[in-house]
């Protein structure tokens, strides 16, 4: 079913016109068929009726998910320094996490579904080569190598960079909103890790408490996402832009940052997501959800979205 608002293309009405003769089509042949004696074997299919904009958007995360062809854009920061920036397309997801996750915390409930206008994000966390080109310095613990995730920063430091590096490159830069890390993080999956159900897994895509030896890793040694993207568990924790709220009541759904404390306090409570080379499993998971002082930054880093901040 569709709205009668909905803008379809003459070529998309026309493919729903000729699926519906061929509907008709088919059922006249069945009724021959079953005249001349043909045997047949019942098939269940769902009675779902959804709205045209959610299944093309089905078919297209399906496509996605299965090709994870997308743009990948290199920014030029001082000093010879790059950064990748991945461009990611619009979308639906399902935030949060379900009842059925015996590891779910009531800070992920109620899960609700969210639409994402199209961003570009970082392939990898920042890290301390870049941080250091843009800001002139690297508060790191780890210095042992500089394609190392730059750490120790606070929410503060990290919207400090972003501005620099949207003064340098006239473009703008800023952290990504609570929704729009989930959805990249997820990549079209809704399980409990964006591999899979298996924490057993985990060690082949982030460094974690179980294979970090106590340290964070240079970017890009796990395997990345269904879309090319590194590190989005483990390593380092990610800072987003929003305000902290105890769940997901009242959140919004077109993947804005949910922002309702303007004060500038360093007590504030901002959001990193991801987990670190300090946590066990449960803490990478794609929904799970912390809470920090913006201003202390243990084992915190970040990465940085390309476009327009949009706010609740």
């Amino acid at each position: 079913s569709f709205r009668k608002n909905e803008n379809l293309s003459a070529s998309l009405l026309n493919f729903l016109v000729t699926s519906e003769e061929k509907r008709g089509r088919l059922a006249i042949a069945l009724e021959r068929a079953e005249q001349e004696g043909w045997q047949w074997t019942e098939v269940e299919i769902p009675d779902e009726e959804i709205e045209l904009e959610t299944a093309i958007q089905r078919i297209n995360n399906h496509v996605i998910e299965r090709v994870g062809n997308f743009t990948t854009s290199t920014e030029n920061l001082p000093n010879g320094i790059t950064l990748k920036m991945v461009s990611l397309p619009a979308g639906q997801f399902l935030m949060g996490s379900p009842d059925s996750d015996p590891d779910a915390r009531d800070n992920e409930k109620p899960p609700h579904q969210v639409q994402v206008n199209g961003f570009a994000i970082g392939k990898y966390s920042v890290t301390q080569a870049q941080y250091e080109a843009v800001m002139g310095t690297n508060p790191s613990r780890f210095q042992n190598n500089p394609q190392n995730p730059v750490e120790k920063i606070s929410w503060n430091d990290a919207q400090a960079f972003c501005r620099k590096l949207s003064q340098i490159t006239g473009k703008t830069y800023r952290l990504p909103t609570e929704a729009e890390w989930e959805y990249a993080c997820r990549a079209g999956t809704t399980t409990r890790f964006y591999f899979g159900d298996d924490a057993n897994q985990l060690g082949d895509y982030a460094w974690y408490y179980g294979n970090s030896q106590g340290t964070t890793h240079p970017v890009g040694q796990k395997k990345p996402n269904a879309w090319g993207l590194y590190d989005m568990s483990g390593n380092v924790w990610e800072w987003c832009e929003d305000d902290w709220h105890d769940n997901y009541i009242g959140a919004p759904t077109d993947g804005s940052a949910w922002i309702t404390n303007n004060n500038d306090n360093d007590y504030d409570y901002r959001i990193p997501r991801g987990g670190s080379w300090y946590n066990i499993p449960n803490l990478c998971r794609s929904a799970f959800r912390n809470y920090n002082y913006r201003r202390l930054f243990f084992n915190v880093g970040f990465r940085v979205v390309c476009g327009a901040r949009r706010t609740l």
